[in-house]
């Protein structure tokens, strides 16, 4: 593989000279007036449970909204765009919606999927407080959020979920029910504002004793605490392994905790999104999907530099197998935007946030913003409402991202790139690095990824026996909305250091 990269970089580069892009801007801003719908085109239920789903859409304001075959049970705001209710009967129901204003109209088909474990049928995005406001978050915070959430144009493009991390839990009564502390006064409260919005709700907890910052755990109380999450209102359960004890790495023991919260979660008579964060122990992507779990975190936390971002995101060879609608990978939150560590914004370049971004959706990776929700500077907006790089983490097939390429040294390319060849390949200067990532997507096309993990500039290249397409292909820079052309059996991209291409190379099948 590494000998077939080297060569193919530079077969590419011999056929047609590489695609550089724009030095400026990174990310291309796109604000029509035209109607427009976003997100996901397939979400799930259990019959009976209460259902909420937000149709996001963009354009001049006001808008209105339509939905034809809805499955009885389920109602439309005209005037929200919210889709509530409970459904009655199992079944696949392809609704028509759509989304009107003065400039004109948009529609298409959105796949509503009732039965038993019928949640996160594309990976959840929202939003988590921890990397942002750690121990000193409250019910203001959460609301504010939530209202960001609508205001910065985030759900119009598809993110759904408003949720709290660790610190809310208060004490428990007499009867063992946990109660909230005096920051979150009233938490069915909060549930119904964020519901008011066509937003989901999240809360925490822990399978031990404790949870990581030291409040009351779910051990011993598993169906009591899901019992009174479903009264509340919650829509997801990040369930964090701080405490609990195993008398080994057993396997089974490993397991025992995350089964009994399942069990209890099936219970409770209300659909809640199960996420397990456990750092990736005991090899969770091979049975966490069989304990019926929506996501697992396959690794320790992320922080914002690019030795974590890289080192996270590109650990996920070969755990693609395992990913799929309902059960998906976690590399943990986006750390862009306004972060804690440092008060202040990520200390990832511009160009590191698009190949994190980039490499997240590729991965089919829950996007979960850490940030300030009330301090997205443009960029940041930008970088997380690019609805053809969301299509991709959200695609409806469901096919995680593998790694089809890696470069150990495109040193010698790069060199003759910058005309220096001779000394610089003698003197052994830093050396860049490529790795391409790619998924087939629901419409035929494929999703592919160039990086350069190195530290110099490089040309990344592809070939497409390595992408399985054949012939003459079209290939569109997903960032800057770009189409580049058609090219007959390569694709090469001069990739700064730590910098990435997110392409879509293929010609579409019709969709509604």
């Amino acid at each position: 593989m590494i000998a077939f990269c080297i060569l193919a970089i530079m077969f590419a580069t011999h056929a047609s000279e590489p695609y550089i892009g724009d030095t400026e801007p990174l990310v291309v801003h796109i604000e029509a007036l035209e109607p427009a719908i976003h997100g996901p085109r397939v979400t799930g239920t259990t019959p009976g449970r209460p259902f909420i789903f937000l149709i996001p859409a963009t354009g001049e304001a006001p808008l209105s909204f339509a939905a034809q075959d809805l499955p009885k049970g389920l109602k439309l705001d005209e005037t929200t765009g919210i889709i509530f209710g409970a459904v009655h009967t199992a079944g696949k129901y392809m609704v028509r919606i759509e989304v009107r204003n003065a400039k004109g109209h948009a529609s298409r088909d959105l796949a509503i999927i009732a039965g038993e474990h019928m949640l996160a049928l594309t990976p959840p995005m929202g939003w988590n407080p921890w990397n942002v406001w750690s121990r000193d978050i409250d019910d203001a915070k959460v609301r504010d959020a939530a209202d960001w959430m609508v205001n910065s144009g985030l759900a119009a493009h598809g993110y759904q979920y408003v949720n709290i991390d660790d610190c809310w839990e208060g004490q428990r009564d007499a009867n063992g029910v946990i109660h909230s502390n005096e920051r979150f006064p009233d938490m069915g409260a909060l549930a119904d504002y964020i519901h008011t919005k066509g937003l989901r709700f999240g809360i925490y907890s822990s399978p031990g004793k404790e949870t990581c910052a030291g409040y009351p755990g779910s051990l011993g109380f598993e169906q009591q605490d899901a019992k009174t999450y479903a009264e509340w209102g919650a829509d997801y359960l990040k369930y964090d392994w701080c405490s609990y004890k195993v008398a080994s790495m057993n396997l089974a023991e490993m397991q025992k905790p995350f089964e009994v919260m399942s069990e209890a979660l099936d219970a409770c008579g209300r659909d809640i999104v199960y996420s397990l964060s456990q750092a990736g122990t005991a090899n969770i992507w091979e049975w966490g999907a069989a304990l019926n779990v929506n996501l697992w975190r396959t690794t320790g936390d992320i922080r914002d530099t690019w030795e974590s971002v890289s080192g996270i995101g590109f650990s996920q060879v070969g755990h693609e197998t395992y990913a799929g609608p309902g059960h998906w990978n976690d590399p943990d939150m986006l750390v862009v935007g306004w972060l804690k560590w440092q008060k202040g914004p990520t200390h990832l370049t511009p160009t590191e946030q698009v190949a994190h971004i980039s490499l997240w959706s590729l991965l089919a990776a829950p996007l979960l913003v850490g940030c300030d929700m009330a301090k997205l500077d443009p960029f940041t907006r930008d970088l997380l409402t690019n609805d053809e790089v969301i299509d991709i983490d959200q695609d409806a097939m469901g096919k995680s991202a593998s790694r089809v390429a890696q470069c150990n040294t495109i040193t010698v390319m790069a060199k003759l790139l910058e005309g220096t060849f001779a000394e610089r390949w003698f003197n052994r200067e830093p050396q860049a690095w490529g790795d391409v990532w790619a998924r087939p997507l629901g419409d035929g096309t494929m999703a592919v990824g160039l990086f350069n993990r190195g530290e110099i500039p490089g040309v990344i290249a592809t070939t497409w026996d390595v992408l399985g397409l054949e012939g003459p292909q079209p290939v569109r820079d997903v960032w800057r909305h770009k189409d580049l052309g058609e090219y007959d059996s390569s694709f090469s991209a001069k990739i700064p250091p730590h910098g990435a291409v997110l392409l879509k190379i293929g010609r579409p099948a019709l969709r509604k």
